[in-house]
């Protein structure tokens, strides 16, 4: 066995979106912080994030209108308590974020003053969310990384793949720290730690189709898994209804906010049908938004449907869509001119590791923020511009929480050498690409939009025996992005499957052909390790 290289903090945090940074920034004035990064330090889901942060900043809206319609879109199982604990913080929370520097737009008023401007998107009874144009994610993870990098007590590790934390083997509820995988020297280093946070984002790359970036791999929820944390709603994977339909355009999101300013869903004859599945018509929830898509696909056997925003002023349509105007107009598409061709794609996990409201997980010392974590606040669907809210409103409550334990003293074990003395590097990647491939296939065709009981157990079976392949090759050679990133996305599959056959109903996004009807009395979808 190597001694590995080994670093020390008050509180290691790994993932670097909203929900990581937030959490950094909140605590570095009392302690010393780790930023661990998959890939450099602007790449999340945040950093791709369209749409916006829902907030109550106009006098006709109220936090009683936010609670309520979080907890329609989310099905009847959101926690209220938790939905009150978000939105009731969620105005203090922007206005952290606008205090950082965030450039949320702006209008001028009929008396002259200016006012941010809030648009409305799917599940929103009224107008609030405050967005940067077309690019929210991208402004709010800039502008964190900038307050970041120059903090003395926030030390980033860019490039560096999270393997497993390292429990106490004495009191198996305590974290110690983590094993992390340095791509760059591609060597095993420890990092030792008092609290631990995750902040890993999603999964959606267990699916073959997704609107994430390449990072969203499950890592946190299959760490923490592993761990002895419990898990829930894992079935209720969200898939966005208008990713771009183009050969050149893999991963492309068209924000809901489109829809949110009037643009229609049609098909390639111009003709709409939301109106058919909804009242709400373009304006449903989500869940909703997909399935009709999907079916309309099916049905006719088309290759996508068509979002269109044409009807409005071009001098509108560019002002507050430039992101995907520059996009669209790059493949050709003139977006004020001509429809968007559009498909639904993997796009959010509301399930994950459980926590509270002060982002604590079933270990004494480990939290967990943002999109890796089950809250209560989505339930079975997560309403638009929710994310985002999520990941700041937890980052700082797991930041207050970590600051009044900063006193406690612990005793602090010698960690158990990283052992690289019986494997070898592989010479067979393929095998990692080929498991790869299945994994995601088998996961979009029968653990997609639409399940059946079938589907479900066909993908469990063959889940099992890629779990089989993957450990038996994680246990004989090196490790490595992509073998770390497939041990991963297998262990969240089975969850995702395990928490989907426990549902015996279909509810917002688990929709099962079998169990086609809602319970009367229904809650999470909880698996104990």
């Amino acid at each position: 066995m190597n001694q590995a290289v080994e670093h020390c903090c008050d509180v290691l945090i790994i993932g670097s979106g909203a929900a990581g940074l937030s959490m950094a920034l909140k605590l570095a004035d009392h302690c010393n912080v780790i930023v661990l990064s998959k890939g450099i330090i602007s790449e999340s889901s945040t950093y791709y994030a369209q749409g916006g942060i829902a907030a109550v900043f106009d006098q006709q809206d109220s936090v009683d209108f936010h609670i309520e319609d979080t907890m329609i879109a989310g099905g009847g199982i959101c926690d209220r308590d938790v939905v009150h604990f978000t939105t009731s913080r969620a105005k203090k929370c922007l206005e952290w974020l606008i205090g950082y520097g965030v450039p949320f737009d702006q209008e001028q008023t009929a008396a002259g003053d200016q006012q941010y401007h809030l648009t409305r998107e799917g599940g929103h009874s009224h107008r609030r969310i405050l967005h940067a144009a077309d690019a929210t994610g991208k402004a709010v993870e800039l502008t964190l990384v900038d307050a970041v990098v120059t903090h003395p007590n926030i030390h980033i590790f860019e490039r560096y793949n999270a393997i497993d934390l390292i429990t106490d083997k004495n009191d198996n509820k305590r974290i110690l720290g983590a094993y992390v995988w340095n791509r760059k020297q591609e060597h095993v280093e420890v990092i030792r730690c008092r609290f631990a946070a995750l902040a890993t984002g999603g999964a959606s790359k267990v699916y073959q189709y997704t609107s994430n970036p390449d990072v969203s791999s499950g890592d946190g929820v299959a760490m923490a898994w592993r761990a002895g944390c419990r898990v829930a709603n894992m079935e209720f994977n969200q898939f966005h209804p208008t990713c771009l339909y183009h050969p050149e355009a893999r991963n492309f999101l068209i924000t809901e906010a489109l829809r949110g300013e009037g643009a229609y869903l049609c098909h390639a004859d111009g003709s709409r049908f939301m109106h058919k599945f909804d009242e709400r018509a373009e304006l449903a929830p989500r869940d909703i938004v997909a399935r009709a898509i999907d079916y309309e696909m099916k049905r006719l056997g088309a290759d996508c449907m068509y979002l269109d925003i044409s009807h409005k002023p071009a001098d509108f349509i560019v002002k507050h869509f430039p992101t995907i105007y520059r996009k669209c107009r790059s493949l050709g598409i003139d977006i004020t001119r001509q429809p968007i061709p559009v498909v639904p794609a993997a796009h959010y996990s509301c399930g994950g590791v459980i926590t509270n409201t002060d982002a604590r997980t079933d270990l004494d010392n480990l939290y967990a923020a943002g999109e890796v974590a089950y809250t209560g606040l989505h339930g079975a669907n997560r309403m638009a511009s929710n994310s985002l809210l999520e990941c700041i409103v937890f980052a700082h409550a797991a930041a207050e929480h970590i600051i009044g334990r900063l006193n406690e003293t612990h005793d602090t074990p010698a960690i158990r050498p990283w052992d690289e003395s019986m494997v070898t590097n592989s010479d067979e990647e393929v095998v990692i690409q080929h498991n790869w491939h299945e994994l995601r296939l088998f996961m979009w065709d029968y653990v997609g939009i639409v399940r059946t009981t079938k589907r479900l157990e066909r993908a469990a079976r063959r889940i099992e025996l890629l779990k089989q392949e993957i450990h038996d090759y994680y246990a004989n050679f090196r490790v490595s992005n992509n073998l770390l990133e497939l041990r991963n996305l297998v262990t969240v599959a089975d969850l995702i499957v395990r928490c989907a056959m426990q549902r015996k109903e279909s509810r917002g996004l688990h929709y099962n052909l079998d169990f086609p009807q809602q319970l009367e009395q229904s809650g999470p979808s909880i698996i104990k390790p």
